[in-house]
């Protein structure tokens, strides 16, 4: 990924904010697409899943709520079906739970309007450094955990189930690779949001709920009765021991 510029896709029926974002995306280096609604979303998105080279898809998506002929919560949902490419929802309504439907659907982070452009950069170059960061690193012993009918392989961000791989979001891949290197270790909400979200980002215990379940309809075989991914009642969550 180091070889070429990240391309993220705008997505918001306001055209100034998409000037706006645009503009100061692409001082920073960035290359972008952009698009006024959800049907043009969903078109421009699927026509960069069709490209030849890595170079020319998405690598993020920057995805208001409030789109015309298809609001963003049934586009995440749509790209979720068959991609994990990053995805910020921006949304001028604060309330949880439109944030709790965001992450439900398998969005990565969440950013209110109005919002400071400096704050957002922060947030895309988070996000693209947990999604790609490893991708051109060499590969090791080191990046390869199994447990069971789990393995995951830190330099491909990938994770596989009996040997199927699995479709994880960004964020989903980094609760279920530190839960994995900590095996038996028992982890509470905020130490998850401290060591998997970082400092820099304003969630709460429920995103670490909603992505354990997610998690857990992806790993295991039985979701409801989980053999790896445990809930440590009143503590929090651990891995299973070895």
């Amino acid at each position: 990924m180091s070889d070429h510029p990240y391309r993220i896709l705008i997505a918001d029926d306001d055209e100034d904010i998409v000037d706006f974002v645009s503009t100061y995306l692409v001082d920073e280096s960035y290359e972008t697409v952009c698009a006024y609604d959800g049907e043009e979303t969903l078109q421009r998105f699927a026509e960069a899943e069709r490209a030849n080279s890595p170079a020319d898809r998405i690598h993020l998506v920057l995805l208001d709520v409030a789109m015309p002929r298809v609001d963003g919560f049934e586009i995440c949902r749509r790209i979720r079906k068959d991609s994990s490419v990053p995805i910020i929802m921006l949304t001028a309504r604060a309330e949880d739970v439109d944030k709790i439907v965001g992450l439900e659907l398998g969005a990565d982070d969440y950013v209110c309007k109005p919002f400071n452009p400096r704050e957002l950069l922060a947030r895309v170059r988070a996000v693209l450094r947990r999604s790609y960061a490893q991708d051109s690193a060499p590969d090791s012993a080191d990046d390869v955990i199994a447990h069971g009918h789990i393995s995951l392989d830190a330099s491909r961000r990938e994770a596989r189930v009996d040997g199927e791989l699995a479709e994880l979001t960004a964020k989903e891949f980094d609760l279920l690779q530190f839960l994995m290197r900590n095996p038996g270790r028992v982890f509470s909400r905020p130490q998850l949001i401290d060591r998997v979200w970082g400092a820099d980002y304003y969630v709460g215990s429920r995103t670490v709920d909603v992505h354990v379940r997610r998690l857990r309809e992806q790993v295991e075989r039985e979701p409801s009765e989980p053999e790896y991914i445990k809930t440590i009642w009143g503590v929090g969550y651990k891995f299973a021991d070895e």
